[in-house]
């Protein structure tokens, strides 16, 4: 127990440490006559003074200052938010500040918004291997003709129920293209939740996990277990009504130019599967679903 205190209590140091550094370089990218203020008599450092940040901001100087020493002092959105403007920070700067300074209901920019140009095209240059983009709840943003070939429910549906996480827990047996699932779905949850932390307070997320306990009895008793997981790469089983089962290994490719998406490939691990995706591509209206609920 101590060394799990001596542990964090050293992480605690390095993030305000970090914190502190941050908040330094900001301050001295900005010169006073950009926010308006009198230059003054000859400063010994370029940039802001401590004194005028927190004149700008609204707070306390004092209460700037410990910030900056990294002190271990609680701190609000509302002064974070002040901040951060006074600072001039763009989206990735705001969360950056807000990582450091701990505060978990921080509001975060909107996870891939747009996604660049060029996603489709790699999509598409990816087929035949399944591809699809995905933010970090789980809602499908972009795929190609063989994951559509193989996920048509998907594909087809409309708003926030494309959604590999509501899929997986709403669609009944029949149509579940998930076959292990009794594997699968824990994991998957666990999953969740290690992205979730990330995003405590945001309305997207906490609807999504509200209407995931309503409808889906398994869903809820997987959250309530708490159980976290990284993502990492997993072998998928999926079963298609026209060709059978389909066997994959799963890798996500991370999109640094949209925060938060990722890019889901499938790789068929052994040949039948991969003749049963190329069938599926050759034939698509094998991807039409046989019937409704």
């Amino acid at each position: 127990m101590t060394g799990t205190s001596t542990a964090e209590e050293t992480a605690g140091r390095e993030r305000r440490h970090e914190l502190g550094a941050f908040l330094r370089s900001r301050r001295e990218r900005i010169s006073p006559d950009e926010v308006g203020m009198p230059a003054g008599p000859r400063r010994r450092t370029p940039g802001l003074r401590r004194e005028e940040v927190a004149q700008l901001a609204g707070v306390g100087v004092t209460w700037y200052t410990w910030l900056e020493q990294g002190r271990p002092i609680n701190v609000s959105t509302q002064v974070l938010d002040a901040v951060a403007r006074t600072l001039r920070l763009d989206g990735t700067e705001h969360e950056h500040l807000y990582r450091l300074a701990e505060v978990p209901a921080a509001a975060l920019p909107d996870e891939a918004g747009t996604l660049p140009a060029d996603v489709q095209t790699i999509l598409d240059g990816l087929s035949p291997l399944p591809a699809a983009v995905s933010n970090g709840r789980c809602d499908v943003l972009a795929w190609n003709d063989a994951y559509a070939a193989i996920f048509p429910r998907v594909v087809r549906a409309t708003g926030c129920e494309r959604n590999t996480m509501w899929m997986t827990f709403t669609l009944p047996p029949c149509c579940n293209p998930v076959m292990n699932l009794s594997e699968e779905a824990p994991i998957h949850v666990a999953v969740f939740r290690h992205r979730y932390i990330r995003h405590l307070g945001e309305p997207g997320w906490k609807e999504l996990v509200q209407r995931l306990q309503t409808v889906s009895p398994e869903f809820a008793r997987l959250w309530a277990a708490h159980d976290v997981a990284i993502p990492g790469q997993r072998t998928k089983v999926f079963r298609h009504r026209a060709v059978g089962e389909v066997r994959t290994r799963s890798t996500n490719l991370e999109i640094t130019a949209a925060p938060g998406a990722r890019i889901m490939v499938y790789t068929p691990i052994d040949q039948e599967s991969r003749d049963r995706v190329g069938w599926l591509l050759a034939h698509p209206e094998a991807a039409a679903p046989d019937h409704t609920h």
